[in-house]
């Protein structure tokens, strides 16, 4: 004999269930909550929007994610990324500020406080959050890109030597950036270390020889020693 299969609306399941898990409580654990696995999977990640350059969508998310809990470091720190990518630096700096504030040495904190410092013109600070990096982070993640900026700092208000050092350093860490080595050698032609500025200059063009930059720029040394 067949058993005929009976059919529950979604109200009656839910009553159902509702009663079962008050009937055997130790079944409870089937139940995700918002601290499991499952749970997790159905929420928004902001790092991977950022990631993925969905800059606006990140931010929404972390947000949101602040709002909940002031206390969220991580949101404080990709909705940092996500505004300096935007060019909205401003912004960006109130949540590093108060990233900051919840965790005092988180390194990825402070490179971003020396980004956005560099980006609107707090040479100082910039130098004093880079300084900072490198001593918490001597081989950290961004170490490299630290230097690089450093070096621009530097350049910004003509300790030409000062830059030489940083951007020497960045290229040791990083030496296939030819963008860096053209800096580099912008700041030793500046210092007056023409030699050593053609030097960086060859290996700007010898890692991209379309730069026009590089290639101006040996020009100019070139034609300057010369006429010594």
């Amino acid at each position: 004999m067949t058993v005929p299969l009976i059919r529950c609306s979604s109200s009656l399941k839910i009553f159902i269930l509702v009663w079962f898990f008050l009937l055997f409580p130790h079944f409870s654990f089937l139940i995700p909550n918002s601290s499991s696995p499952l749970f997790a999977q159905n929420r928004p990640d902001a790092l991977q929007e950022y990631r993925n350059g969905n800059f606006e969508r990140a931010i929404v998310i972390c947000i949101e994610e602040i709002t909940a809990n002031p206390n969220n470091v991580e949101s404080h720190v990709v909705v940092c990324w996500s505004l300096a990518s935007l060019g909205r630096y401003e912004e960006a700096m109130t949540y590093a500020r108060a990233g900051r504030r919840i965790s005092r040495y988180d390194v990825r904190i402070t490179e971003i406080l020396g980004e956005l410092s560099y980006y609107l013109g707090q040479n100082n600070e910039a130098i004093q959050y880079f300084q900072e990096y490198i001593n918490l982070a001597p081989d950290g993640a961004r170490i490299e890109t630290v230097y690089y900026f450093l070096g621009e700092v530097y350049m910004r208000m003509g300790r030409f030597r000062h830059a030489d050092v940083a951007l020497t350093t960045a290229v040791h860490r990083l030496p296939g950036n030819a963008a860096w080595w053209t800096r580099l050698a912008y700041a030793r032609e500046n210092a007056g270390d023409l030699n050593e500025a053609i030097t960086a200059y060859e290996r700007a063009l010898s890692l991209n020889p379309q730069l026009t930059d590089a290639r101006r720029g040996l020009e100019r040394v070139r034609q300057a020693l010369a006429q010594r």
